[in-house]
């Protein structure tokens, strides 16, 4: 599963208070706590660290990515980036495949994690495929890693529906307000599911909060202490 132990800190201290009144300005200085304003028009990457490459060639913030570029990152690299109405944070090791530009819109995560805000589609819902699921989202925020045994799937907010590729009949859907119901869909059935309740895992709401706010949107739930008044989403 990819971590990173620093992440893990900083939202435990915010958890439990330990930054004190101190805690906008460090979040401020942290990249997955800025609330920035959002990207222009000719404007694709916030921020690129380390080994990141589209479409096989080094990314920097003048990079543009085109509605079905192919993204990956290395060991230590991460990646936060506009494509159109969409925002994605794109983590180290990560091989995502876009195909936003085709009339079935669709991503590959296909190895690695990825945390992605989507604009409301008004005609078709938008997919993510990995090797082992298919998730169907609309005008949603979600978490998806790709393993080799496994996918996990947390639907921040909004709505999924979730299908294992092992086994057609095997779907849900889900409807969440606030990380309701993480998943972990699987490469061979446990005790006959194939679908099975996850822990809420390497994600925040302030990264949420920062990719919406790339797209000019906010999240659909409160962060205490907020300065930052964009319009909410209504789900």
């Amino acid at each position: 599963m990819v971590d990173d132990p620093r992440r893990r800190w900083l939202i435990r201290a915010l958890a439990g208070g330990w930054l004190g009144a101190a805690w906008p300005r460090v979040l401020q200085a942290a990249p997955f706590g800025q609330v920035p304003a959002p990207l222009g028009p000719e404007q694709s990457v916030f921020r690129v660290v380390g080994d990141v490459r589209v479409n096989g060639e080094p990314a920097d913030r003048q990079t543009r990515i085109g509605m079905d570029d192919h993204i990956e990152t290395g060991e230590r690299g991460e990646l936060v980036a506009v494509v159109g109405s969409d925002a994605l944070l794109i983590r180290r090791q990560s091989s995502v495949q876009l195909g936003l530009g085709q009339a079935k819109q669709a991503l590959r995560l296909i190895t690695g994690a990825m945390l992605s805000v989507f604009g409301r589609r008004t005609r078709q819902s938008l997919t993510i495929h990995t090797p082992i699921a298919t998730i169907g989202v609309r005008g949603t925020g979600v978490y998806a890693t790709s393993e080799p045994d496994r996918s996990y799937l947390c639907t921040c907010y909004g709505r999924t529906e979730l299908a294992a590729r092992g086994e057609p009949g095997a779907v849900e859907q889900i409807t969440a307000t606030h990380h309701d119901a993480p998943r972990y869909v699987l490469a061979q059935p446990r005790e006959g599911r194939w679908i099975v309740p996850a822990p809420f895992i390497d994600h925040s709401d302030l990264e949420l909060r920062m990719l919406e706010a790339l797209v000019g949107r906010e999240v659909p739930f409160t962060i205490t202490d907020d300065p930052y008044l964009r319009p909410r989403r209504d789900y």
